[in-house]
Parts: C-alpha cells; sequence; structure tokens
C-alpha cells in the first residue's frame, strides 16, 4: 500500500478516535489540536502527511527538526516537545510555532532573549510556549513541580519576548495517567483565574491520548498512531 495512503489512513482513524474522545467529553472537535510527532521520521514521511492533511508536527531534537524545516519547506507549523537545552535555544526561535517544554526560568530567559533579538532585527512575532509540569511527579520526566508551577508561569508571563499560553506534562509510563491529566487541567484552572491567556493543555500521547482529551487536552501529540512504528 502506498505511503499517502497509509498514513492519510491512519490520520483519518486518529481524527475519528480525537472526535469520539471529545464527544464523550462534551467538547466540540474543533477544541483539540493533533500534533504529529515526527522523531525519527524522515522529511518524505512528514512530506507525505502534509499532502494527507496534516498542518502541525511536532519534534523532540533541535538539530533534527532545523534539518526536516529545510527539507520540507512552508506550509508546516513546528512544534517543539521535547527537553529543551539553553544552547540549542538559537536553533529554534524564529522557527516553531509553539515550545512545549519550557520548565525553568533560565531556559524562559534565554528563550525570550533570543525572540526580543529576532524581533529587533526581523519583526518577528513572541515566542509562544507552555510551561513543562512533571504532574506525575516522575523523578525520570522534566517539568517543574506541581507547586513551583505558579510561580514560573508568573516569572515567564513577565518575560518581554514570549507568550505563555498553558501547561504541558508527560505522565509516568506504566501507571493510569488519568489522574495526571486531571491534576493538569485543576492546575490549569487554578492559573487560569490569574492568567486568563494560560488556557492551553499540551498532554496525551499515543497510548492515552483519548484519556487525555477526555480531561481537557487542547493539544495531543501523536506519534506511532500516525506514522506506524518508529525506526530505531
Amino acid at each position: 500500500m502506498p505511503v499517502l495512503t497509509q498514513l492519510a489512513g491512519r490520520l483519518a482513524d486518529v481524527d475519528r478516535r480525537v472526535t469520539a474522545a471529545a464527544e464523550r467529553a462534551g467538547r466540540a472537535r474543533a477544541e483539540v489540536t493533533v500534533v504529529a510527532v515526527s522523531k525519527r521520521f524522515d522529511a518524505d514521511a512528514v512530506r507525505s502527511a502534509l499532502q494527507a492533511g496534516q498542518t502541525d508536527f511536532g519534534e523532540s531534537r533541535a538539530q533534527e527538526l532545523r534539518r526536516k524545516a529545510a527539507q520540507v519547506g512552508d506550509g508546516v507549523r513546528w512544534h517543539f516537545v521535547g527537553r529543551l537545552q539553553r544552547n540549542k535555544v538559537p536553533e529554534l526561535v524564529g522557527l516553531v510555532s509553539l515550545v512545549h517544554s519550557v520548565d525553568r526560568i533560565e531556559l524562559a530567559e534565554a528563550l525570550a532573549a533570543r525572540a526580543r533579538a529576532g524581533r529587533a532585527s526581523t519583526g518577528a512575532p513572541a515566542q509562544r510556549v507552555l510551561v513543562q509540569v512533571n504532574a506525575g511527579e516522575d523523578p525520570r520526566k522534566g517539568g517543574c513541580s506541581v507547586g513551583d508551577a505558579g510561580a514560573l508561569v508568573s516569572r515567564v508571563r513577565e518575560l518581554d519576548g514570549l507568550v505563555c499560553e498553558g501547561l504541558m506534562t508527560v505522565p509516568p509510563m506504566g501507571t493510569d495517567p488519568r489522574p495526571v491529566f486531571a491534576r493538569l487541567r485543576a492546575l490549569r484552572d487554578e492559573l487560569r483565574a490569574r492568567f486568563p491567556e494560560v488556557a492551553a493543555l499540551s498532554m496525551g500521547m499515543t497510548d492515552d491520548f483519548e484519556v487525555a482529551i477526555e480531561e481537557g487536552a487542547t493539544i495531543v501529540r501523536v506519534g506511532e498512531a500516525i506514522f506506524g512504528p518508529r525506526p530505531a
């Protein structure tokens, strides 16, 4: 079966599942953005998914994202969804639509400084970001603690060059993700009362995106359900 046909079928299946999960939660399908995580898949796979109607793509390595962006060209909204080191910030600001993984003020400051420099030289817009929260208290995962999230969001919002649009989390593997997603939603609701623009919830991947949508996700990060088994 041609790759494009396979991808179109998988995208249609994911869309059906997203729609059904949203309906179960009394939500509209339009409230949920699917980010196709193309990590370790080549640029041809991204082009095929783009041709099949997918627009938002996510990567977790800065160099891989830059390489694919150059190969694929226009028409893609890139998301950075992995852990980000400050020395990789110059590779991403101005290229990615949304950085999902701001977990410390030093990283936010580096992003803001780069965004201000871009604005001064090219008139580039502010960099959109999410604050990553370790809502499952997993020491193997990135993210600030739930208790520190409010202070971090408040400080990120104050940085000229950034727009903080919401929160992101990755639940621990091998556990029920629903309580983690519910905890992030409750935290978002609490913060939104003070900061109305902090509305997005990036949570849920191939194995649990339906649960995430039922718990309020506005962005789900789906890889293998769209692209198939990930190359080694």
